[in-house]
This record gives C-alpha cells, sequence and structure tokens, in this order.
C-alpha cells in the first residue's frame, strides 16, 4: 500500500521536471542534431553495471561513452524513429569485446541501418578483433596517423617441462583422456600433435568468421578478404588504397566530413546521445511503473573453480557462488536465473557442489546457463545442472575429463641446500609432499582416483543431456569444441546471444517481456594471480583445468559474463 503513493509522487515530480524543462527544450528543438556520437571503448557489458555510489576518486568517463550494449541498442531504436536523424557515428577507442558481444554489436548497428539510417565509423587504431566493427558502418574513416592492425589470429602453445626439470621441479599427473591436454603446461617438452590440432580447429572458425565480416562489409571476394589479412599491418595511407577505410580525417575535422556547422574559434562538434535528448520536446522519460518489471536473476561462475569461500583473484569459489545461487532461488521477485559462466574448469569437488546447488535451484524456477568465452571441464560440469544450455558460437566448450597431479621441489631445495625429510606412517601419508613424486602404492591410488572422477563426470553429463555414457566418452577424454561445434555434439541446446538467452529464461517462466529488470549476484572480477595458480595447481585435489596450456590472440580473459 505503501508502494503507490510513492509512485504516484515519484511520476509527479518526473512530470515537474519534465514540464518545467519544456520550454527549454522546444527552443532547442530548432537545432536538434542530424549526427549523434557515440564512443565505444574497453569491454562493453550487456547490461549496465551497478554505480558506486560514494566512491572517492576514480576516472572520468568521457563524453558519448557507451556504458553497455543495452543502453546504446535503447538509443538506435530512438534515433531510428526520429525523421531528421541522418545517422551516428562511432568512435573507437581500445575496444576489446569478445566474438559474442561484436556480433551483438553489429546485429545492433544492422537494425539501426534496417531502418534507413547510416552508420560512420571513426578510428585512430582497430586491432583484428576490433576492424569487424569499424568495418560494419557504411562509411569508414581512420586519423590520418593511424592504424588498422588486421594480421589474422595467432595462437602460442606453452610447454614448461624442460624449463621446470633444469630448476629442479617436476610435475607428476595422472589424466583421463588424451585431448585432456592442461597437464603438458607443466609435464612436456614439446607441444603435442592434439594441442596443435585443438588450436588449430579454433583458429579455422575463427578466421573464417573474420574472411566472411570482411568479405560481406568491403565487398570483397573470400580471397580478396585473405589477401587483405595477409597484407596487414597498415598504415592509414596503405589502408585508404587497399580499401579498408574510405577516408582520412582528423578529429577534428569529422563534424565538417559529415556536413555540420562549424561554431567560431570552435572545433565542429558532433554531439552526444545526451545533448540530443535535450533538443526533444518530450524526450524519453522512465516513468515509475505500478506494474513491476520482471525479474532476472544473473549467477555468475567465473574464473577457476575452487573450494570455499571468498575467491579473490580471478577465482569462483564454491561456497560464495553456491550462496549466490541460494539468494537467487529466494528472491520471489526473480522469475528465472541465467547462470552465466565464465570457466575453464577447476576444483571436480568445488565443481560438484555448484552442481548440486544448481539443481536445487532448477526445482523451484527456470535455470539457463549460457557461456560466451569459456566453459570447459569444470565449468560444464556446473552447466549441466540447468535446464538449458546456450553458447556464443566461438565459445570454448566442453574439455570433459579430469587430471590429478602435484609439483615435486625436492630436487630444487636440494640445489638451494635445502634438506627435507619425509617420514611417515602409512603407505599413503605422503601423499601430498612436495618433496617427492609419487610412490608405486601412490601412483596406484592416484590413477583409481582419476578413474574414478572421470566416470563419475561421464555419469553426470550423461544424465543430464539424456545420452548413454558411451555416448558421452565419445565426446569426452577432454575434447575441447567451439559453441558450434559443442552444439552439434549435443552439449549445447542452442546458438544465441545473452539477451536472446534473458528473454527465453523468462519465456520459460511463463513471465516473456523485452523489458525486464536484471538483478546479478556474484562475487566481483578480479585479476589472476599466477602465483596462486600454482600453489593451487600443486595440489593433488587440484584438477579439471580446461586447456590452459595455450593462449588465442582475441580469445579474451575468462571472466564474469556482464
Amino acid at each position: 500500500m505503501l508502494r503507490l503513493p510513492f509512485l504516484f509522487l515519484a511520476n509527479l515530480l518526473l512530470g515537474l521536471r519534465l514540464l518545467l524543462g519544456l520550454p527549454f527544450r522546444l527552443m532547442a528543438a530548432r537545432k536538434r542534431p542530424t549526427w549523434i556520437r557515440f564512443r565505444l571503448a574497453g569491454d562493453l557489458p550487456y547490461r549496465p553495471r551497478p554505480v558506486q555510489r560514494f566512491r572517492i576518486g576514480g576516472t572520468q568517463v568521457e563524453p558519448a561513452t557507451v556504458t553497455s550494449l543495452e543502453v546504446l541498442g535503447r538509443a538506435l531504436k530512438v534515433l531510428a524513429a526520429d525523421p531528421k536523424v541522418e545517422g551516428v557515428l562511432l568512435e573507437l577507442e581500445g575496444l576489446g569485446i569478445p566474438d559474442a558481444k561484436r556480433e551483438a554489436l553489429r546485429a545492433l548497428l544492422t537494425d539501426f541501418q534496417a531502418a534507413g539510417k547510416r552508420v560512420v565509423s571513426w578510428a585512430v587504431m582497430v586491432d583484428t578483433d576490433a576492424y569487424p566493427v569499424l568495418g560494419a558502418a557504411d562509411e569508414v574513416l581512420l586519423a590520418p596517423m593511424g592504424r588498422v592492425e588486421l594480421v589474422g589470429y595467432a595462437a602460442e602453445a606453452t610447454v614448461l617441462g624442460e624449463a621446470f626439470g633444469r630448476v629442479g621441479i617436476h610435475a607428476h599427473f595422472a589424466r583421463r583422456g588424451d585431448y585432456k591436454t592442461a597437464p603438458e603446461l607443466f609435464t612436456d617438452g614439446k607441444v603435442s600433435d592434439i594441442q596443435r590440432q585443438t588450436l588449430e580447429s579454433f583458429l579455422d572458425e575463427r578466421y573464417a568468421a573474420l574472411v566472411e565480416a570482411i568479405s560481406r562489409d568491403r565487398s570483397k571476394t573470400p580471397e580478396e578478404a585473405k589477401a587483405l589479412i595477409d597484407s596487414g599491418p597498415y598504415s592509414a595511407k596503405r589502408a585508404l588504397e587497399a580499401g579498408l577505410v574510405d577516408g582520412l580525417v582528423h578529429e577534428a575535422d569529422l563534424g565538417a566530413h559529415l556536413g555540420l556547422e562549424a561554431k567560431k574559434d570552435e572545433e565542429p562538434p558532433v554531439p552526444t546521445y545526451d545533448a540530443y535528448l535535450a533538443t526533444l520536446a518530450f524526450p524519453p522519460v522512465k516513468w515509475r511503473r505500478l506494474r513491476r518489471k520482471p525479474r532476472l536473476a544473473v549467477v555468475d561462475v567465473a574464473g577457476i573453480i575452487i573450494p570455499g569461500s571468498g575467491g579473490a583473484g580471478r577465482f569462483a569459489a564454491a561456497d560464495s557462488v553456491v550462496k549466490a545461487l541460494r539468494r537467487a532461488a529466494r528472491d520471489t521477485r526473480a522469475k528465472a536465473v541465467v547462470l552465466a559462466i565464465g570457466s575453464p574448469g577447476g576444483s571436480a569437488l568445488a565443481s560438484e557442489q555448484i552442481l548440486e546447488a544448481v539443481k536445487r535451484v532448477a526445482k523451484q524456477k527456470p535455470v539457463i546457463a549460457y557461456v560466451d568465452q569459456v566453459c570447459a571441464s569444470g565449468g560444464y560440469m556446473a552447466a549441466i545442472g540447468a535446464k538449458e544450455i546456450w553458447s556464443a558460437p566461438h565459445a570454448v566448450v566442453g574439455s570433459i575429463g579430469i587430471f590429478v597431479g602435484k609439483f615435486e621441489y625436492g630436487e630444487l631445495l636440494e640445489k638451494l641446500g635445502i634438506r627435507r625429510t619425509t617420514l611417515a606412517r602409512g603407505e599413503n601419508a605422503a601423499f601430498f609432499s612436495s618433496s617427492r613424486g609419487f610412490t608405486p602404492h601412490e601412483r596406484a591410488a592416484l590413477e583409481r582416483e582419476v578413474e574414478e572422477g572421470y566416470q563419475s563426470f561421464l555419469e553426470l553429463v550423461a544424465q543430464a543431456r539424456g545420452r548413454t555414457k558411451e555416448e558421452i566418452h565419445q565426446r569426452a577424454e577432454g575434447r575441447v569444441y567451439s559453441g558450434l561445434r559443442a552444439k552439434e555434439a549435443g552439449l549445447v541446446d542452442r546458438i544465441g546471444g545473452f539477451e536472446d538467452v534473458c528473454r527465453h529464461a523468462l519465456e520459460e517462466a511463463r513471465v516473456p517481456s523485452d523489458d525486464f529488470e536484471l538483478v546479478r549476484y556474484g562475487g566481483a572480477r578480479a585479476k589472476l594471480s599466477l602465483l596462486k595458480l600454482l600453489m593451487g595447481a600443486s595440489h593433488p585435489a587440484t584438477y579439471a583445468f580446461c586447456t590452459a596450456a595455450w593462449s588465442l590472440q582475441g580469445f579474451g580473459t575468462p571472466g564474469r559474463i556482464d
């Protein structure tokens, strides 16, 4: 009952503010801009990040900076409906977004162009990942001193076995599956053929998508697009000659290039979206609604999965994730849950703990798992508790398998003059010792643990995916898939974007809506500590990592989906 007077008062104040500003907006309406400027920088979240109130210091956001894909989409819809607006100018500055967000951004621009509007893009420098966004415009501009670092995708596989041996560190691991190549980072002296084949498959897929984008945007044949990639990187002059950009324009001259009149002694401005709204007689107003928007909960499983709580660094602590899931389940307004997974795996015990929590929530309300970058090994184990698994086309999915092991520092300690004697009572009492490797008896126990863990993993996936253990085994043994190939293998239900997943989750909850409130549960993202990772990996109970021995330009670091 108290909410009704509050809503009435809030809407009354909004209405008064709208009316009081009307005369000024009517005067400004005569100069309503025809071109609007947006700045795309960094890793754009899908939805606006929570504003930290009372924050001291911090960097000031540049005008026109887009705060989320959702905010940009709403702005483009308003502009598309205005017959006076000719188009938008996109300024790219250090844009670094994963494939899924890049495709979502391109889709927004395509819809805007379909309404008869133009898109002009400009940048000082773009790399291989950012160029498909720059190139999606009707007119592509570059600063005269600029560069197009279009070179394709490269993978780097690293192995540390020989280096570890030289300093007296020895890695002892047991694994199930030839494709579970993560331990090779610590044990091998050269990159295996399987590791190479895995990398090649992802490179081929990413490269094909890049060629297709350049071919479509720049009206080139696939062969011509490949030739453009092979001739990179480009100076501004060479990019113009190659047809990768349509013109070279200084930032100060962008307004004049778009036909905007320059004010005396000032740079010709391209106004921001906020400046545009100030010229509308009746701009969009967020009225307080009597009926609340449907609420959707998002629970993050971001980073390496570890037991316990906290999770400082780029880790997903099981206890913290479970508590977040419980809060989402208790939220009576949240009609469904999106399990946003960005994890290469981690502890099998912690992963199964999260899985059981997901299953409990799924009994109360629809839970849809989504991955836009990586959902592998223990991360995939957590996902199978959801009703459906959605993936971005080029996300890393699978790696069903486990490995267990530890690091032996005995030789290194001796080189440093440190003498350590291990005394034990019980055949496996020194199982966790880092002073020596595994004895034959301990090795047998290790192999038994690995086999039991692998069979348990297969059984869990088989039950969740409606397959037999043998069918899952044929797709497992550490095999890593892209989202598209995971769907063909039956490990993923649908391919789509984050907003598609959110709408589908609400449909499953029987409250379909395109206008909904999103509430996030889970810890904030932080940097990964390599020291903590290596220290954790030295314990035999830490395993189920995804293929961590390689990096691919443009993949992005596993993290929160926001």
